[in-house]
């Protein structure tokens, strides 16, 4: 069974990379919600997808790598040059991982650069998903599923800054999954170079962990310490807990 679904990486890549990119689909499908129900929705879905990242990063992506990469300082290496890597995107290219509703206290870059960047990461987690494949099929679900969970309340974030921008409902929708299929070309690129260096994969679902842990830890974290009411705090980390659990659970189909 497991011999036919590693035959198929191509469709298993590329069903995946749709599927995330739907979310910027569905994220438009919450703005009707009122801004306060949809902040705390959303919150909830940051903690659970900060939860599902480090899960992925943890119990997924580095075991599989330390058994895969012989020497273990280059996989420290290329986990830290994963984080190295998303800080510069997020610091000079302006890529912002917005996950809470326009405010006059939150403001948000302009629309253009807003789907540049959205762009980029989408491109990013192509490669990434189509690496994660590569090693296995197993672990691409993984994170395909760390990714969904990631790109659902950012989606939200940025439908929210379109609007804001003055873009009308259907032209935002429009650019937005148009940014959202630039992880296609990624996934592709992915394939076509993993697949002729076995090596390079590894180095890229290396960075890709750091990736994830950067992104849960100094983006979304942060977000949720924003709010520090006990009852909504206890809420968080148990949504938090639910998205390590979600990854945890995975082992079971490998």
């Amino acid at each position: 069974m497991m011999s036919i679904m590693e035959d198929n990486v191509w469709f298993w890549v590329f069903s995946s990379v749709i599927l995330v990119s739907l979310a910027a689909v569905v994220a438009f499908l919450f703005l009707p919600l009122a801004r306060k129900r949809l902040k705390n929705i959303v919150l909830y879905l940051v903690a659970f997808s900060a939860g599902a990242l480090f899960g992925d990063a943890f119990i997924h992506l580095l075991p599989e790598l330390f058994e895969e990469m012989g020497n273990k300082a280059v996989l420290s290496l290329c986990v830290l040059s994963g984080i190295l890597i998303f800080f510069v995107l997020e610091k000079f290219i302006r890529w912002r991982h917005c996950h809470v509703q326009i405010s006059e206290n939150h403001l948000h870059p302009l629309a253009t650069i807003n789907l540049v960047g959205d762009g980029v990461h989408n491109f990013l987690d192509g490669i990434i998903i189509a690496a994660s494949y590569l090693l296995s099929v197993p672990l691409g679900i993984a994170s395909t599923m760390a990714v969904l969970f990631h790109e659902l309340p950012q989606e939200i974030g940025d439908a929210g800054v379109l609007m804001h921008a003055g873009l009308p409902w259907k032209k935002a929708l429009f650019f937005n999954f148009l940014s959202a299929l630039t992880a296609v070309l990624g996934a592709a690129i992915g394939l076509l170079l993993g697949e002729r260096m076995a090596a390079l994969s590894l180095a890229i679902s290396a960075g890709a962990a750091g990736g994830f842990i950067y992104i849960a830890g100094s983006d979304l974290i942060p977000e949720l310490h924003h709010n520090v009411e006990p009852k909504q705090s206890l809420k968080q980390f148990l949504a938090l807990l639910l998205g390590i659990l979600a990854m945890a659970l995975l082992l079971f189909i490998e």
